[in-house]
């Protein structure tokens, strides 16, 4: 019997590219978006889903089950950037980008797991990124919320593993993806900050048109879907495998200095 997959952020970019290949490949997939485009004509089911919601996280688990009668596979991928720096972020503002990428896997997890346990397999799969393991200046909160995805994924590995559930963590570099352009600026821009904004802006801006394609990703997901024992982590693209083998051998002014001339500040 086909596995079920519930792929979340599937309108675009690597959650949509996610649903499609899995889909091709056979699977029986779902995607989700906060509001599905009903001319939608994917290779696979679209669903409504606010991941900042419990109840609306209820229901899309709901549906899948009450459509396929099971749920194998859960990709957590739904997420967005802000962009600013630390100072000018609101604690709302931050607040609201750990809604989503933060405790939305953690709302999308509790929904899930309850049901592998009972069947004693199952796989987590979350979208994590290069900007979980070295912070990118100007995406302060956005890097928080990945380094705290990671920490939350690697304590759930050992505690799910014992239940036949696999954690998977996807680590992918620059991605060319539509993030950026949908990324909202901090509400507040302290003027002391703007020269220097505007150039890491253009220079992140830059760095994602030379990404790798989404579809990199999608490939690295089936490789965990189809593999009987997959690992915790899985890095995509040159940048994210060799960062952060470098920034454990490299003295840290080395290591900045780097990333300090990548961003322009």
């Amino acid at each position: 019997m086909s596995q079920t997959i519930l792929v979340t952020g599937a309108s675009s970019g690597i959650g949509q590219s996610t649903a499609r290949l899995l889909a091709e490949r056979g699977f029986t997939v779902f995607g989700t978006a906060r509001k599905p485009d009903p001319q939608n004509h994917e290779s696979f089911t679209m669903l409504a889903l606010d991941v900042r919601s419990d109840e609306s996280v209820r229901a899309c688990v709901d549906q899948v089950m009450a459509k396929s009668g099971r749920l194998d596979v859960l990709v957590n991928n739904a997420g967005y950037a802000i962009t600013g720096a630390a100072e000018e972020t609101s604690v709302e503002e931050a607040k609201a980008q750990f809604e989503t990428n933060f405790f939305g896997i953690v709302r999308m997890v509790n929904a899930v797991l309850p049901g592998m346990r009972a069947a004693g397999a199952g796989k987590i799969i979350n979208i994590s990124s290069l900007a979980g393991n070295t912070a990118i200046p100007y995406s302060g909160l956005y890097s928080a919320t990945k380094f705290a995805v990671e920490g939350y994924s690697e304590s759930l590995w050992y505690e799910v593993r014992p239940f036949g559930v696999s954690v998977s963590l996807v680590e992918p570099g620059f991605v060319n993806t539509p993030i950026g352009e949908a990324s909202p600026a901090a509400a507040r821009p302290v003027p002391a900050y703007d020269a220097t904004r505007k150039r890491m802006l253009a220079a992140f801006g830059h760095a994602l048109e030379g990404g790798i394609p989404p579809e990199q990703v999608a490939r690295r997901v089936l490789q965990i879907v189809e593999s009987k024992a997959p690992g915790l982590r899985y890095r995509v693209g040159a940048q994210a495998t060799w960062l952060p083998r470098l920034r454990n051998v490299v003295p840290w002014k080395m290591y900045a200095a780097g990333v300090r001339k990548t961003f322009a500040v």
